[in-house]
């Protein structure tokens, strides 16, 4: 079955203008299993458009041999709205400038929504129970009704979603090597995903505090799975963030590598027919979230790195120096950044002045970390 491509209308921000996404489809509308993958849901990490262009010629050449099964969904740019935010020549998409705030945080709680249409309904039959509560996800979606643009950008791509057994959202870090977020119960079970895209680490939270997208999606079947308890509900959803190293990470080399190493996922998982070939080595071992420090400046200066992206540090080690230009003596303009913990350095920060309470690195360690409670993400 060749591409089916649809445009779906959003609200227009203002006259004479226009939205929409654009929805690539391979198999059957509702067939099962699901694979759903987006790029750019943040508008200004551009690492992932250019992964799924690369991608879409591959599944392209699939669909064309009669080698796709199920449903393969795939979004290439994820934020109409954020990708039409410039200010003076500068791209803003991380946040709506209408006051929404982080496109990827505060996303809506499915469980709540079908509680009551699923109870009732659920028996001893997990692969019942799963047919049972993504039906009444995309009944529940289809009803809901949204008046503003982002409520309507998220429910269009919710209706999307919702009832995959996988979910890709591609993003980027600001300067980092390649790492994946997903919930704890999904490893050991996403190591081909980590294998495949050669991720350096993986960060594992039941609840990182955000409400971000993946999470919208993969947990609401541990909710449920609580909110009835003699109902069999496995973790259906496997919902990664795939974050693919940082913003100036944009080349034809790497988009093609990662999207052959999705395309391999997409084998492995029986999307795709064919021989994915043997399995790369892991890279890295699966952390909680809660152990991976996020390094704050304490006050404002020039960052200047004294380790680079990938360094295996010790805590207490000296990682960067913030330089105050506003110094009168250059003898104490300089403030030094330890390391919080033991462990890898995953990212840095591309601007290199910063301001008080900004994150200038994350330490991926071993050892959950006292302070890292409630949001564990970046705003």
């Amino acid at each position: 079955m060749t591409r089916q491509t649809q445009r779906i209308s959003l609200p227009s921000p203002s006259a004479g203008t226009d939205r929409y996404l654009l929805v690539h489809r391979y198999g059957a509308a509702e067939a099962q299993p699901k694979a759903y993958i987006q790029a750019s849901l943040h508008a200004d990490e551009t690492p992932g458009m250019l992964v799924a262009h690369h991608l879409l010629r591959k599944l392209d050449a699939a669909a064309a041999q009669g080698a796709v099964s199920g449903q393969i969904v795939v979004v290439p740019y994820a934020n109409p709205i954020g990708l039409s935010q410039s200010v003076n020549g500068y791209q803003l998409g991380r946040y709506d400038l209408a006051g929404g705030g982080n496109f990827n945080r505060s996303w809506p709680d499915l469980a709540s929504l079908i509680g009551e249409r699923v109870s009732g309904h659920l028996g001893e039959d997990a692969a019942v129970n799963i047919a049972a509560i993504r039906a009444a996800l995309r009944e529940s979606l289809a009803e809901t009704r949204a008046a503003k643009a982002l409520d309507q950008l998220r429910l269009t791509l919710a209706r999307e979603a919702c009832d995959a057994d996988l979910i890709l959202d591609l993003h980027c870090d600001d300067e980092a090597l390649s790492h994946l977020f997903l919930l704890p119960q999904h490893w050991p079970e996403a190591q081909d995903l980590a294998a495949e895209l050669g991720s350096r680490a993986v960060m594992l939270a039941e609840d990182s505090g955000g409400a971000s997208f993946d999470e919208a999606f993969s947990g609401p079947w541990l909710k449920l799975a609580r909110m009835f308890p003699d109902n069999p509900i496995p973790p259906a959803c496997l919902a990664a963030t795939v974050e693919l190293r940082g913003f100036a990470d944009v080349s034809n080399a790497l988009a093609e590598s990662d999207a052959q190493a999705i395309f391999r996922v997409l084998q492995r998982r029986g999307f795709i027919a064919g021989d994915p070939g043997p399995l790369p080595a892991l890279q890295c071992e699966a952390t909680m979230l809660d152990a991976t420090d996020s390094v704050k400046a304490a006050s404002a200066g020039i960052l200047v790195y004294t380790v680079p992206l990938g360094a295996e540090v010790e805590k207490g080690q000296l990682i960067a120096e913030l330089v105050d230009p506003a110094a009168e003596n250059p003898a104490s303009a300089r403030r030094a950044i330890h390391a919080g913990t033991d462990g890898l350095v995953l990212s840095r920060r591309g601007h290199k002045f910063v301001t008080p309470g900004q994150t200038v690195a994350k330490i991926v360690g071993r050892e959950s970390l006292p302070h890292r409670t409630g949001y564990l993400l970046e705003d």
